[in-house]
């Protein structure tokens, strides 16, 4: 081994918790980045490449077959900003059973001779393309569970009643269909008078929405007015597809920024001090021959060593913590081979050890430039003047000699203690931040439950056809004896039921949920956006994406269809619901009684008086209602969430970390100051000062430095919390209200304060101790 070598193994060796720091902070800054930017890669990649291979349409629009004909669709191929189309083909919804068990939901079936070639081309997963009239092909994001061989009736049909065998299973990137037959089926599909046709367009320019608004105006301004009755954005989907990984993303930043801002404050600060403590050692490195440029390389050295071990490690780190994420993701893309990209892990690891290099060079040019003489002869003492002044003003406080001089040794290494406190700011930030996000996304899995009643009885289970005397034994439940009994019990308060359907839009493929009310349901936990809740028939309220998914606004109409008839109603109201992906209308069920007249697969929400035993009431109310088929229990519907059980894990795990760097970078510090300070602890122990006072005055030190520290992390970690949470429901297409953002309180804000007061405490319990079990004699002869 050479010289240079032996020198950073040496140091290495006798740095070792300035070596377990920087290691720390590396593998923390590195594990958030190769998350981040595989959630990056993986929330884009996989849709732009499936996009451009299958040729997906920038704008699928659906027309109303009463008002225009196939030949003026034609036309609008020639549209200005048009590079190709596809089309027109009919349309219907029609309600499904597949082989006559389960219930029928609504689907968009779409007449293709081909998969198409020039605008979205599509992908056969299994199977074949239906070739003549009663075969099928399922798209494999259908409501309906795709099997080849499997009959498809359609019992909703008057007149000639098709069945269709299922012949393929295919997947449309842009999601311009739920299914798919030849054209010559259409007619036995589609209720006369209804239907409508279907266009694909691919634009020369459809990189924003603006654009695909000018692409939507150029292909419709030759058409009647009110001919096109729907339409779905290639851009939408893309954001649908992605939103799950997306929502990762504006956290992991946050913390990787973190991170890495903290591994080059520890770094330089460990090098810094390394060349500040260790001037005797250089002088005689280039008395023996050293040139500067191997001094410089040394300390460098002794920085990359950790800092590459913690890079390893943060990879590693990385790819674990990203198996659950990458899981969710490969469900949104129907893929089993997603994983962290190479080229991250190499960006990350190229870009954090070059960042620590370049930090550790800056802070160790100095020992380059050190004269060998001056080196020697300066040795190890630290410098006393600095910190006099405040030495002097400590002194004079009504405080205990050993908390005075504590107090004052900040002053004496000013540079020190603002590296310490720094350290400690990051991590009081982050815990700050960590708290916020638990509760904003407590509020959220509140809005997603919505229910805030005391007492719940479920809906009872659809019948998917299970045959036998088990089944045969359940009662049907009939909302309104359920409702009666609820009503006659002692104790009901307020209460509504909430009935669930399922409906189409025009334009958009895959079904949407409508939740039918009967009674007031305002008081049930919805948590409203913008508008109001709804207050009578035909009014709805839905969800942000909703709005983005049909280019609607709060005070627009929607026709749903799917049901007996279409049901137009008008938007009163946006509320926060991220279930099903924010596709869901509420509304009074008196708006579907022509409808939908059978409303069976209904809630009930009870709130009891006050002071009424919620357990006892329940007991009572279920001998009237489990005669009737269904069970009431206490509380209301679970609120619960994969998502969030990962991001508050994440959060918690990388909080922890930083808090772990903080608290070693408070050590090394205080460690360092310390060593410095030998002589002097042993002359205050040789004239009385107790293990104890020592103990008191090295606390003492970092009391100020993680006060300030703390007091200023809360508004920072708090104003972080208010940049991060609303680009998370923006990644996930949801307008998140004030009640989710302000969730800080007096009550907390002075815990979380003290919580940097902690850190640094947490740090300097090492060194305290062991000044505190230094002997006398022993620091007396150390210089």
């Amino acid at each position: 081994m050479s010289a240079l070598g032996k020198v950073v193994r040496s140091g290495v060796g006798r740095r070792r918790v300035q070596t377990l720091v920087i290691g720390l902070a590396t593998m923390m800054a590195v594990a958030a980045s190769v998350l981040g930017g595989s959630l990056l890669v993986v929330s884009g990649a996989p849709f732009d490449d499936a996009f451009a291979e299958q040729h997906g349409a920038h704008l699928s629009v659906q027309f109303d077959a009463r008002e225009v004909s196939a030949g003026q669709l034609s036309k609008s191929k020639g549209a200005e900003g048009v590079s190709s189309a596809a089309g027109p083909f009919r349309t219907s919804t029609v309600t499904p059973r597949s082989d006559g068990a389960g219930p029928g939901w609504p689907m968009t079936v779409v007449g293709r001779g081909d998969p198409g070639r020039g605008v979205d081309e599509v992908t056969l997963l299994d199977g074949r393309w239906p070739a003549h009239s009663g075969e099928i092909v399922l798209s494999a994001d259908s409501s309906l569970l795709p099997a080849m061989g499997m009959k498809i009736a359609f019992p909703d049909l008057s007149g000639r009643r098709p069945t269709l065998t299922v012949v393929g299973v295919a997947r449309s990137v842009t999601q311009t269909a739920d299914a798919w037959v030849v054209p010559s089926q259409m007619p036995s599909l589609t209720v006369p008078g209804s239907g409508g046709y279907q266009m694909l367009y691919r634009f020369t320019d459809a990189g924003t929405a603006a654009q695909i608004t000018a692409g939507g105006r150029a292909v419709t301004e030759s058409l009647p007015p009110g001919t096109a009755v729907g339409e779905q954005s290639w851009l939408t989907v893309k954001k649908t597809a992605e939103r799950d990984t997306a929502l990762y993303v504006p956290f992991l930043i946050a913390f990787g920024a973190l991170g890495l801002v903290m591994s080059v404050l520890i770094v330089g600060n460990v090098v810094a001090s390394a060349v500040g403590t260790g001037t005797r050692r250089i002088g005689i490195l280039k008395a023996v021959g050293f040139t500067p440029a191997q001094v410089v390389r040394a300390y460098v050295g002794q920085a990359l060593i950790p800092a590459a071990a913690g890079t390893a490690l943060g990879v590693l780190a990385g790819h674990l913590l990203a198996v659950p994420v990458l899981a969710e993701a490969e469900e949104v893309y129907g893929t089993s081979s997603l994983t962290v990209a190479p080229w991250v892990d190499l960006a990350v690891i190229a870009g954090v050890l070059g960042l620590a290099a370049a930090t550790a060079w800056a802070s160790a040019f100095r020992a380059g430039r050190l004269r060998t003489v001056d080196a020697l002869a300066v040795g190890r003492t630290a410098s006393a003047g600095h910190g006099r002044l405040a030495a002097r003003l400590a002194g004079r406080l009504p405080l205990p000699q050993p908390v005075a001089l504590g107090l004052a040794r900040p002053f004496a290494r000013p540079a020190r203690a603002l590296a310490m406190g720094t350290a400690v700011l990051f991590g009081a930030i982050a815990v700050t931040f960590t708290v916020g996000m638990g509760a904003s996304l407590g509020e959220v899995m509140k809005a997603r439950a919505h229910d805030a009643a005391d007492v719940v009885v479920p809906a009872p289970l659809p019948d998917f056809g299970l045959q036998g005397s088990v089944r045969e034994e359940q009662p049907e439940a009939d909302p309104a004896a359920v409702a009666a009994a609820i009503e006659a019990a002692a104790g009901t308060g307020k209460y509504y039921s909430a009935a669930a359907v399922r409906a189409t839009l025009f334009g958009l493929t895959g079904t949407i949920d409508v939740i039918a009310f009967t009674g007031d349901a305002s008081w049930g936990g919805y948590t409203m956006v913008s508008g109001r809740w709804i207050d009578g028939p035909g009014e709805a309220v839905v969800p942000t994406p909703f709005l983005a998914a049909t280019g609607t606004r709060v005070g627009d109409t929607v026709t749903l269809n799917g049901l007996a008839e279409p049901v137009t109603v008008r938007i009163v109201g946006e509320v926060l619901d991220p279930r099903n992906d924010g596709m869901q209308v509420f509304t009074d069920a008196s708006t579907l009684t022509a409808a939908q007249p059978d409303l069976t697969e209904t809630s009930h929400h009870i709130a009891v008086t006050s002071g009424t035993d919620v357990a006892g009431y329940v007991d009572v109310l279920n001998r009237d209602l489990v005669p009737l088929g269904v069970t009431a229990r206490a509380g209301g519907l679970d609120a619960g969430g994969d998502m969030v059980v990962t991001l508050n894990a994440l959060s918690a795990i990388l909080t922890l970390m930083l808090v772990a760097v903080a608290a070693l970078g408070v050590l090394n510090g205080v460690l360092l100051d310390t060593r410095e300070r030998v002589r002097e602890i042993g002359v205050h122990k040789a004239l009385g000062m107790t293990p104890r006072q020592t103990v008191a005055m090295v606390l003492t030190s970092v009391v100020a430095t993680g006060l300030v520290a703390g007091i200023l992390g809360v508004p920072l970690g708090v104003a972080l919390h208010g940049w991060v949470i609303p680009a998370m429901g923006d990644s996930v297409g949801l307008r998140l209200p004030g009640s989710v953002i302000a969730v800080y309180n007096g009550a907390e804000l002075l815990p979380l304060a003290l919580g940097g007061l902690l850190i640094a405490t947490l740090g300097a319990l090492l060194p305290a101790a062991w000044s505190a079990k230094a002997r006398t004699a022993t620091v007396l002869r150390t210089e």
